[in-house]
């Protein structure tokens, strides 16, 4: 369906948890922060419903997100109930990758098509350093794994933190060289966490990076996100550009997102949006009409300086948000 801006919604980005195995220095803050308890997320029948009647709404993708999600022991069960959904043409997930590798043919099988894994250094110390405690090395054993299994895509999702992995980006960029990956720089919004963080302008990126490289633009696919995507002549995968900060991609944005507890979210900056917990246990035209008028009012686009929208402005961290 269309929102009242003319953009067509068909993506939704379902949060499943707000814990984490990791503890990631842009994302929760140093201190032991609490979760909610199991008892009050989403179940898996809550799960399925809200896929049924977003598919009918025009829904194509969904992207499993947390938190960590691959940490509810009733994964594949989500993933089952939402592959069985008609009109659901693509799966995929956002994950730290550390609960992937033993379960990557039995995910492919049942429908997981695409999975991006976070991944914000190469060097084994700093990356233990950013995540509070990550095994690097398990990481990417999982992702020759994954693209050795010929995932639809296989990427990389790299927030770049000024002055701590800044001096990393053509490592990353020399991933692709050989992978048939893709490589995202991201840059950091604003929300929890990142506040205290510095942005680094993809803008400045690409410009580092064309000055070595020579790049060939390929543009944004319109089926995967706003991720505008370059490939380095003669490499195999591609890197890409996600640049909600410096270039704002608002008039495109085809996403939702409901976070674990069922709160349908329409814009990642906003508080925007109503609370599906309610309604889920009525009926599907009930609830499909709600989330129908909700979608009509996704915001034009996020303001960041803009007073009327302070009220609004999101104040919760981007694990209890869906990453």
């Amino acid at each position: 369906m269309n929102d009242d801006k003319k953009r067509k919604i068909n993506y939704l980005r379902l949060s499943i948890t707000d814990s984490c195995n990791l503890h990631c220095i842009y994302c929760m803050p140093e201190a032991k922060c609490s979760f909610i308890p199991n008892e009050e997320l989403l179940t898996v029948n809550e799960i399925g419903k809200i896929a049924e009647v977003v598919a009918k709404l025009g829904i194509k993708k969904i992207r499993i997100t947390g938190g960590e999600p691959l940490i509810r022991k009733d994964f594949l069960e989500i993933l089952k109930r939402i592959n069985s959904v008609e009109g659901i043409e693509k799966i995929a997930i956002t994950t730290n990758g550390l609960n992937l590798l033993e379960n990557l043919e039995l995910y492919k099988e049942n429908g997981l098509k695409c999975i991006n894994i976070s991944i914000d250094s190469l060097d084994k110390e700093k990356y233990k350093k950013i995540t509070r405690g990550g095994n690097l090395e398990e990481i990417l054993k999982t992702l020759d794994k994954a693209v050795t299994l010929e995932y639809e895509h296989v990427r990389i999702n790299v927030v770049v933190l000024k002055g701590i992995n800044d001096n990393e980006i053509f490592d990353f960029v020399e991933l692709t060289k050989k992978m048939k990956i893709g490589v995202r720089f991201i840059e950091i919004m604003p929300i929890g966490e990142g506040k205290k963080f510095e942005i680094l302008k993809n803008s400045e990126i690409l410009k580092l990076i064309s000055e070595k490289y020579q790049l060939e633009n390929k543009g944004i696919d319109e089926k995967s996100g706003p991720a505008n995507y370059y490939k380095v002549e003669g490499y195999e995968g591609e890197i890409g550009f996600i640049s909600p900060i410096s270039n704002q991609f608002c008039d495109k944005c085809n996403r939702i997102r409901v976070t674990s507890k069922g709160f349908l979210k329409l814009c990642l900056h906003y508080n925007i949006g109503i609370d599906l917990k309610p309604f889920l246990n009525g009926k599907i035209e009930d609830l499909k009409e709600i989330i129908s008028e909700a979608i009509k009012k996704k915001p034009e686009k996020h303001e960041m300086d803009c007073l009327d929208f302070k009220k609004d402005i999101e104040t919760k961290r981007m694990n209890e948000i869906g990453g």
